[in-house]
């Protein structure tokens, strides 16, 4: 978090312009498709540090044409849910984790320090006002999207004198198109989602626009998402936007649940950290961030040692891994049971919708 001293905005500071026409809600549509009626903005410069946050009816935003997060990517997002329990209390899931990582991104693209602290509390109070707009279903949410982007008004690449802090609100559903369905993923060397030393840990536009065209191929060759691959040894890193698991008896022979390590090109998601943090309470088998690559993969697989194997992410949350094309071959990866991935899903939604009490939830 930021400390005292880092000029910051204050939620205390916080105007609210209520819409004079709230719009009509409409069924649950694609994710990312129907937004709310507010929207948090706060402004940056450096002659005059941060505006006072402001929620307003959600519009359009105005830039200037030379806008450095339009030219130079200079921007950064984050993405995190509100949840209306049983209890018809809304939560949000581990928003600090967010916030955090929101702060990390924000020094990698040279933007100003906030206090995460002061901006979630933003965040909750826009949730609060917009609160109708939070699904009254366990199969639903409410998906917040906080976004940060330099608007120096120059095309000269540097450090951004003006900055954009800004939160929309959209209700989500599933992201897939199916539920049940596991997804199948297309695993070719020659497209790299993030290098050593790059942004891949960080939460920018960048890192998601680049790998549209590799997506357009995976669903050429009949898959939905990449399986991305680093390195001549062919490291499995992520499928598509989401952290990777494998569920496996190891070489060792011993029960594992494993994931790729944070070695800067893998992306800190929370969910990840949260079945990392879940699983390990349990006990009941080794649960390790390790190097995974495709050679050890489809070893396992001809030894039938792979048990499941799945994606993790705020979108889909959990979403088990039935195919994986790699080399010319389909490799099967079992999920008929999904007994872990399941169980997983379960804990987690029950902490999310208030089922099981717990101390990662924030209540709005």
């Amino acid at each position: 978090m930021a400390d005292s001293s880092t000029p910051s905005f204050k939620a205390a500071d916080l105007v609210i312009q209520l819409t004079s026409s709230p719009k009509t809600k409409p069924d649950i549509g694609d994710f990312g498709t129907v937004f709310t009626d507010h929207m948090l903005v706060i402004e940056w410069s450096l002659a005059e540090g941060w505006e006072a946050p402001l929620i307003r009816p959600f519009g359009n935003l105005s830039l200037h044409p030379a806008c450095s997060s339009l030219h130079y990517g200079i921007q950064l997002f984050e993405g995190f849910k509100a949840y209306r329990g049983d209890d018809d209390q809304l939560r949000l899931f581990r928003p600090m984790l967010n916030m955090n990582r929101m702060a990390k991104s924000a020094k990698r693209a040279c933007l100003p320090a906030f206090d995460q602290a002061e901006l979630l509390e933003c965040i909750r109070r826009l949730v609060e006002v917009d609160q109708d707009w939070v699904p009254h279903s366990d199969l639903a949410s409410l998906y917040v999207r906080p976004t940060f982007i330099g608007t120096e008004p120059s095309l000269g690449l540097k450090k951004p004198t003006r900055a954009l802090l800004y939160v929309i609100l959209s209700q989500a559903g599933f992201y897939f198109k199916t539920k049940a369905e596991a997804v199948s993923l297309w695993a070719d060397p020659k497209f790299t989602r993030a290098w050593k030393g790059g942004t891949g840990d960080c939460k920018m536009g960048g890192n998601y626009g680049c790998s549209l065209s590799a997506q357009y191929e995976a669903e050429d060759h009949g898959c939905q998402q990449v399986l991305w691959l680093y390195g001549d040894d062919h490291q499995i890193t992520e499928a598509g936007t989401m952290n990777v698991f494998l569920h496996w008896i190891n070489e060792n022979g011993e029960e594992e649940l494993a994931t790729p390590p944070l070695d800067g090109i893998i992306l800190p998601g929370v969910t990840r950290q949260s079945i990392l943090e879940l699983t390990r309470q349990w006990g009941e088998f080794e649960v390790t961030e390790r190097y995974i690559t495709m050679d050890q993969l489809c070893s396992a697989l001809k030894q039938q040692r792979v048990k499941e194997m799945f994606g993790s992410g705020t979108a889909c949350m959990i979403c088990p891994v039935g195919h994986v094309v790699y080399q010319g071959e389909n490799l099967h990866i079992p999920h008929q049971d999904a007994q872990l991935t399941s169980r997983i899903a379960k804990e987690l939604t029950d902490i999310q919708y208030g089922r099981t009490p717990c101390d990662w939830t924030l209540l709005v």
